[in-house]
């Protein structure tokens, strides 16, 4: 067991956190205030750096190397924002890693490799209008119809939406009652069928675009079928990762609230002398330097102990919500030491606070995580409609 980045990895961490410093900052002020996501061109210039596919085969078109990896730099550009960081996201532990282990193979080597020269963007629609948490009740239907899929139905909180170039969306291929019933297809947002509805205003992911999916006879072929009808596990393996992405976002939003709060309170005086002479601030620091160290190893560890293939759900559901509670925590304390400055827009610490709360509910609120987390104790998945 060793808890130590190789030389490899903290070379690629420092080329991940240089650029995402120089490059990345001031661009993500200005998403926040016009709420476009990144240009076109930024995701070339990822590409171009190695910093899209990260985790995906060099067969399929990427870097080649293992999840932990492409979590760290994950990391660094989520310090910066949640914006910048969006598109790493998407390119390495998002839907693509669905499409890369379960798609057949002329639509994987079709979108994957796109994905990864930053020609193209996928996102994942999974929540219905009444299929949240309760992501078995979601009734969008892809019927089979001789060597036709036909897709119905609404997806809602669909990162991406309206802006993604294609779509891994959840559905039910058969009639069969819940989880066993459901599968995915893959969409091009040009498919004929497919419209989108108004760009969601949110609290906070100013520069992720969300919008419902509304699918009205869309016709596919028949190598759409990323996952046929009973491979709702094998999504939910696939979405492990996502978790572990998710993790990462909102520890990006802890750690990077950690590293300026740090020089802030060196540097502001009160009272004749730096604020971070005063035992109260000392103490809060250690106490937020705990908390993102003890989330990047729980989500270190989930990565790792999946070797190359895909992490638990106890070991990613443990990360994740575990993240997602101490960035809330973190950002509420950096907003704190900061004070004013902390709380007003012409800096970046309220928006960190957004985001963190954001990462919480996306992906799995935490109080479903928890109930993974029983399930992974337990040996056994809990019915809760009884």
């Amino acid at each position: 067991m060793n808890f130590r980045l190789n030389e490899e990895q903290l070379a690629l961490q420092k080329v991940a956190r240089d650029f995402a410093r120089r490059e990345l900052t001031a661009l993500a002020q200005e998403l926040e205030q016009s709420a476009e996501p990144p240009p076109r061109a930024l995701l070339e210039r990822y590409a171009q750096l190695g910093f899209l596919g990260i985790n995906v085969p060099e067969a399929l078109g990427g870097v080649g190397l293992g999840n932990l990896e492409a979590l760290l730099v994950i990391e660094e550009f989520a310090k910066v924002s949640s914006a910048v960081a969006f598109p790493v996201f998407e390119s390495c532990v998002g839907p693509v890693k669905a499409i890369e282990r379960f798609a057949a193979a002329s639509l994987a080597e079709r979108v994957v490799p796109a994905v990864c020269r930053g020609e193209s963007i996928v996102a994942v629609a999974m929540s219905e209008p009444d299929a949240g948490s309760a992501l078995t009740d979601l009734s969008t239907r892809a019927r089979i119809d001789g060597d036709i899929v036909r897709l119905n139905g609404t997806k809602r909180w669909c990162s991406g939406g309206g802006h993604a170039d294609g779509y891994v969306v959840y559905c039910r291929l058969s009639d069969e009652p819940g989880a066993r019933g459901i599968g995915a297809v893959y969409v091009e947002k040009e498919t004929a069928g497919l419209s989108f509805g108004p760009q969601e205003s949110l609290m906070g992911f100013r520069g992720v675009p969300s919008a419902d999916l509304f699918f009205d006879h869309v016709e596919l072929p028949l190598d759409h079928i990323v996952v046929p009808a009973g491979g709702f596990k094998k999504l939910m393996e696939a979405f492990d990762l996502e978790r572990c992405g998710n993790a990462t976002m909102a520890l990006g939003q802890a750690s990077g609230a950690l590293a300026e709060v740090l020089d802030y309170v060196q540097e502001r005086r009160q009272f004749g002398k730096p604020i971070v002479e005063f035992q109260a601030v000392q103490i809060k620091l250690a106490e937020m330097a705990m908390r993102v160290e003890a989330a990047r190893l729980l989500i270190h560890r989930a990565a790792c102990n999946a070797e190359e293939g895909l992490p638990s759900v106890g070991d990613s559901s443990i990360a994740k919500c575990f993240a997602n509670e101490i960035a809330r925590e973190v950002t509420g304390h950096a907003v704190q030491l900061m004070g004013a400055y902390g709380y007003s827009k012409e800096f970046p610490m309220e928006r960190r606070l957004r985001d963190a709360w954001g990462w919480g509910i996306a992906g799995g609120a935490v109080d479903i995580q928890k109930v993974n987390i029983a399930s992974a104790l337990v040996g056994r998945r809990f019915d809760q409609r009884r």
